[in-house]
């Protein structure tokens, strides 16, 4: 990932398109990522609806808040998707990013790529991962198109697709593999959200799970899950200052091998330095 491209993706939170209303709320929460959803959280009766005026909204839309603010459209393969690149292609001023559900295939995302040029070309993009084609071609996804900043783990959907339940140690498997995708893409991962908004416990612990597996976020279903993302995905003070240490041994000894808190680190390490450091500056912290 280009360091210009590193930001704070910690958190997602989606609002329904065809509730414009309910945008400065979304803002309001913090998140690091705000998203006007097309697809399941519109009824088909309400498409045509969600799609008009959600992008009015992102067309009148110009206090820069320093949250990513995208759309999540419908899947190419329907024809509310269709309608929804229509719309988009018709509106003077487009969102700057646009979320894919369903991604089966790194064709997929060059159709988007193919289709949104010219004066459309900076749109960035986000995938979704949540069917089986798609899991299984989710490191050729994810490397598809350099304008891809995030994909994402469609648990859900998913766990439907893999004929299991929605539990941690059913899911395991696909989360890795995304991770991994992202990792070597060098793109954002960013988790599906915890259902349960009343039992934050549980959806921290999961937060903190997913962070292990290499995830970069997670998206959230109630406002009141988003300060407790963001603490979780955020650099610690901790964190920040060891980062300094080990890249200022390293540029010390010109070495691919230093001790740094009586631990042996290794050169290839500095990457994850750099980008916890990006992440840092860009949050104003450390």
């Amino acid at each position: 990932m280009k360091t210009n491209q590193i930001r704070p993706r910690r958190s997602l939170i989606f609002f329904p398109g065809n509730k414009p209303e309910m945008f400065a709320k979304a803002l309001a929460t913090g998140a690091d990522i705000i998203t006007a959803d097309l697809e399941d959280a519109i009824a088909p009766a309400d498409k045509e609806t969600a799609r008009v005026e959600t992008f009015k909204l992102f067309n009148s839309y110009t206090e820069d808040t320093g949250q990513e603010c995208i759309v999540r459209i419908n899947s190419i393969r329907d024809k509310d998707g269709l309608a929804d690149l229509q719309q988009l292609l018709e509106t003077p001023r487009p969102p700057k990013a646009l979320m894919f559900p369903k991604v089966k295939s790194p064709n997929d995302i060059r159709v988007y790529e193919d289709l949104l040029v010219g004066e459309y070309a900076n749109i960035r993009f986000h995938a979704i991962i949540e069917t089986n084609e798609g899991l299984a071609a989710c490191h050729e996804i994810a490397q598809a198109s350099d304008r891809i900043d995030s994909i994402l783990f469609g648990g859900v959907d998913m766990a439907a697709e893999l004929r299991i339940d929605m539990t941690w140690e059913g899911l395991v498997y696909a989360r890795s593999r995304v991770a991994h995708a992202g990792a070597t893409a060098g793109v954002d991962v960013i988790d599906v959200p915890f259902l349960d908004y009343k039992n934050l416990e549980g959806m921290q612990d999961e937060a903190r799970k997913v962070k292990q597996l290499g995830f970069t976020g997670k998206a959230a279903v109630h406002p009141k899950q988003i300060e407790p993302i963001n603490e979780i995905f955020s650099p610690s003070a901790e964190e920040i200052a060891r980062a300094k240490r080990i890249i200022a041994a390293f540029d010390e000894q010109g070495t691919g091998l230093v001790v740094v808190d009586n631990k042996l680190i290794e050169k290839p390490v500095l990457r994850s330095m750099y980008r916890l450091l990006a992440i840092a500056e860009k949050m104003g912290v450390g």
